[in-house]
């Protein structure tokens, strides 16, 4: 899996120069969608086959500040997925320092809010995140 670059620009940061919190949250969902464009499921797909995959928690734990025109990489992967809720795993870094560790979870969801078994409504994207689940590249 290639691993995602986000430029830091100068609107995330605060007035002490450093990039406000938030920041890392929506720098998550931009590697995310990434992710999944490279296993073949991008986020535009899974929307017109009537999937949506609200965040169900976040957790960040930020390990070093990180400033305007920095380059933070991001490694995606699949921590665990049981069928129902998938959990990923994120590693922020600028050069080769992890300036951020961080998890998400989610599940999905019919265009009426219901819950989707993936196994049984959607097998091809159910094995794809089974069989990508603990490898990290």
């Amino acid at each position: 899996m290639n691993l995602y670059h986000h430029k830091v620009q100068y609107y995330e940061t605060d007035k002490m120069g450093i990039v406000h919190h938030s920041n890392y949250i929506r720098w998550m969902e931009e590697a995310r969608i990434d992710f999944l464009g490279q296993i073949g499921w991008n986020y535009k797909k899974l929307e017109d086959m009537g999937v949506i995959s609200p965040v169900t928690a976040v957790d960040c734990k930020y390990k070093v500040s990180t400033y305007f025109d920095d380059v933070i990489t991001i490694a995606v992967w699949i921590e665990e997925f049981k069928g129902v809720k998938l959990k990923l795993a994120y590693e922020m870094k600028r050069d080769d320092m992890v300036v951020c560790e961080a998890r998400s979870e989610h599940c999905f969801l019919d265009a009426e809010g219901n819950i989707i078994r993936l196994r049984k409504e959607y097998p091809e994207f159910y094995d794809t995140l089974i069989r990508l689940q603990g490898i990290r590249e």
